[in-house]
């Protein structure tokens, strides 16, 4: 194929790939909206819709010569002319085996050209389990109970749901289909326009300095000019006497002429070229700040363009799980920055996937509390002020245990446990956003490791954002996330410390005060001030970034100068040498190169061209705490987990698979563990028995004593009750993780999504 073929090749599948997302978007809600919709008529309004995204899709595949794609889509297709025709009828499994058929067409658009054999099979599965639906029969009563049912609705004057909209297209306009990458490349060029900005208004205020300067030094000439003459005037009648004499007073004197002449001169240039600069300044800041504007508002996106898919993952997780659960969505039209949006996604499926999996309740549960069967999680968005928008995620369910919470924390080394035990409930609540706590009793593929609330709040840190956490025990769990409406530009105030300056998010700054050295006080060798009728930390800016102290020295003045930051309910006071100008900030990355700097987002350009970092508050709040407090336990608890690490750990493999056996073994010997193995549950316990292991990682499927009973045994045991166990195994079931709970696992892996690197991490967390 030619060059310029597979190039256009390329460009196709894009475009397509795109296009297709719309229309699984579109049917994913449909289906969605099915459910919801129990009156015959307005589901042939849907059905109809999703089965016009059905055929379009499929024409769009077959443009591209997509069989298995085509394949699916004639197969929804004939579902749906026959729903339309009322030859089935609509019952959860055939909702389950809709829902399925459109996920599965993921896997097939993620790899186009050479669609996966494992993606194909299941697709071919999915066709003919869509041809068995079509073939049961359809039981005449039921139609006719339908209608007496809809009658009945309408007699009792029930609320109908608000028809779906997926089919109302908007008013026709001049629209234009552009590569993201290409608007993000027109934006960075705008944004460099902000560097320029600032430069024009730094040499303006130069200007303005150099022409003050020159007036004070024409009002000091000014003052002195009457002696200046009479000296002029007293020199001139003694120089007559000579040729010579007179000769150089006329050339000084001429030169107080000139002098003066082209002062006045350069005065009026530098007052016109003053006047010309600002003038440029208000023109050009005006124009960048319009272009800007506009350019932010071409990559704005409103939040129902990642919203789309919560419906469709609840409803999966809800149905893996046994529970019912409605998922509200609020405020899903407000835009915000593209960028942002594609950041925060994955943190908020972390958020939902927690509120499912931890908060809500299954409906005996929740009937047994009281509550009705059906959970509810809520997600709204609004906007909080002119620079940001606020994300609430909250759900019906539980609330956070927060004894598990604090036993988590301490089991972890993050909090010592006479610590542990004097910790409020809103403290003890801000310890799940720490990496490895977790309240759940087992690892497994959606929860228990730990990482979700961590990745969380790393990611809106990195945003500029905060994220925060309410919970009442039985009533339910609330996050509220605080976002930037864009990430391009932000107010900050750079500070220096001795040689270097460094800019904090304005944001984060509460106030600039001055404190007298006196009123400084130790608490347990740690420095505190009061403000506001309460002691606050006071850390040397220096300490953390690892600058250099003024010396003893060098501190003369009476006060210290001391910018107060706040993150979330913390408050610390960072001494700093001079604070300078608020000002618009660019904010650039640091490269490949620097991914992850501590205490560092990012670099920008001040108006005088110098280069200074940014600060990451919520870095620099943890490092002045041990700046100020020396080693934490947490880092007294790194340091014993690293010394115990110098020795091999021990770990028993129990499976009667040879290959599988082999395999685990290697992956754990090459990872530096001390590996034995047992061909079954009965050789593993004599071995454990017998031996000293750390931890025991266990098929479930084997004979003589299977996995399940294996674990059992374990923990009766007075010896091996607290030993660790993973079990890894095929069985993926809802009712089998729930029995690895009940026997007591630590963590259950499902071989189909096994990744080496999750079972390593989850053993070093187990350990």
């Amino acid at each position: 194929m030619a060059e310029t073929d597979k190039d256009f090749l390329k460009k196709l599948l894009a475009t397509f790939k795109v296009e297709a997302e719309e229309h699984l978007k579109q049917m994913t809600a449909g289906l969605i909206a099915l459910e919801k919709t129990p009156l015959a008529e307005a589901q042939q309004r849907i059905v109809e819709t999703v089965f016009r995204e059905a055929h379009s899709l499929k024409g769009a595949a077959r443009a591209v010569n997509m069989a298995e794609v085509v394949s699916l889509c004639q197969a929804l297709e004939t579902v749906f002319s026959a729903w339309k025709r009322n030859e089935i009828t609509a019952s959860p499994e055939l909702f389950d085996l809709l829902h399925q058929t459109v996920n599965s067409f993921g896997p097939l658009l993620g790899s186009p050209v050479a669609e996966t054999a494992g993606a194909k099979a299941r697709s071919r599965e999915l066709a003919r389990s869509l041809e068995e639906a079509l073939k049961r029969p359809t039981v005449p009563a039921q139609r006719e109970t339908h209608k007496q049912n809809e009658k009945e609705d309408h007699i009792a004057a029930q609320p109908q749901p608000a028809p779906f909209q997926a089919d109302e297209k908007p008013e026709p306009m001049d629209t234009v289909r552009i590569a993201a990458a290409k608007l993000d490349a027109v934006f960075l060029k705008t944004e460099e326009l902000l560097a320029v900005k600032l430069a024009t208004s730094h040499h303006a205020a130069e200007l303005k300095e150099i022409a003050a300067a020159l007036d004070g030094w024409k009002r000091t000439w000014a003052k002195i000019q009457p002696e200046v003459v009479a000296i002029r005037t007293t020199l001139e009648k003694s120089a007559r006497e000579t040729a010579a004499g007179s000769s150089q007073l006329t050339k000084i004197g001429e030169f107080l002429d000139w002098n003066r002449r082209a002062l006045t001169e350069f005065e009026t240039k530098l007052a016109a070229l003053q006047k010309s600069t600002e003038q440029d300044h208000r023109v050009l800041g005006g124009m960048v700040d319009d272009l800007l504007a506009d350019m932010k508002k071409v990559l704005m996106l409103p939040f129902n363009s990642i919203s789309e898919t919560f419906p469709g993952l609840m409803r999966s997780l809800a149905r893996d799980q046994a529970k019912q659960v409605q998922l509200v969505v609020e405020g899903s039209e407000l835009e915000l920055d593209r960028r942002i949006l594609e950041e925060i996604k994955d943190p908020l499926i972390h958020l939902l996937r927690n509120c499912m999996d931890h908060g809500i309740e299954k409906p005996e549960e929740r009937q047994q509390k009281g509550k009705p069967p059906q959970g509810t999680i809520r997600v709204a968005i609004a906007q909080k002020d002119s620079r940001s928008a606020e994300i609430l995620i909250a759900d019906d369910g539980r609330g956070i245990d927060l004894a598990k919470v604090r036993a988590s924390a301490v089991r972890l080394g993050q909090i010592a446990q006479q610590h542990a035990e004097t910790l409020t409930d809103k403290e003890t609540l801000t310890l799940v956003f720490r990496s490895g706590v977790s309240t759940s009793p087992i690892i497994t593929d959606i929860s228990g490791r730990g990482l979700g609330l961590a990745i969380v709040r790393e990611k809106a840190e990195k945003l500029g954002g905060t994220v925060t956490v309410e919970s009442l025990p039985g009533a339910g769990t609330m996050f509220q996330m605080i976002l930037p409406l864009t990430v391009a530009t932000f107010r900050g105030i750079p500070v220096r410390v001795g040689e270097s300056v460094a800019v904090i998010p304005s944001s984060h700054v509460e106030r600039v005060t001055r404190i007298e050295r006196e009123k400084i006080k130790t608490v347990e060798n740690k420095e505190t001030i009061e403000l506001d009728g309460k002691a606050v930390s006071l850390v040397h800016l220096a300490d953390p970034l690892n600058l250099p102290r003024p010396t003893p020295a060098q501190e003369t003045n009476a006060k210290l100068l001391a910018v107060l930051i706040r993150q979330a309910e913390t408050r610390i006071a960072f001494v700093i040498d001079e604070v300078l100008n608020e000002q618009e900030v660019l904010v650039k990355g640091l490269g490949r190169q620097l991914v992850r700097v501590r205490n560092v987002a990012g670099a920008t350009v001040l108006a005088n061209r110098e280069i200074a970092p940014i600060l990451n508050v919520s870095d620099l709040m943890r490092s002045a705490v041990n700046a100020a407090g020396g080693r934490t336990v947490r880092d007294v608890a790194a340091a014993r987990v690293d010394e115990e690490s110098a020795d091999k750990r021990s770990l028993l493999v129990v499976e009667d698979s040879i290959t599988a056996r082999t395999l685990l073994k290697s992956i754990l010997e090459a990872a530096g563990f001390d590996v034995k193995s047992a061909v079954d549950g009965i050789d593993g316990l004599t071995q454990l028995r017998s031996g000293a292991f750390d931890l025991v990682i266990s098929d479930v499927e084997m004979p003589r004593l299977n996995g399940f009973e294996l674990t059992a045994k374990i923990r009766s045991d007075k010896k091996l009750s607290e030993l660790p166990v993973i079990l890894v195994t095929a069985l993926e079931s809802r009712e089998d993780k729930e029995r690895g709970i009940d026997v007591g696992a630590n963590a259950y892996i499902v071989k189909s999504s096994f990744d080496q690197s999750n079972l390593l991490e989850t053993i070093r967390r187990l350990i």
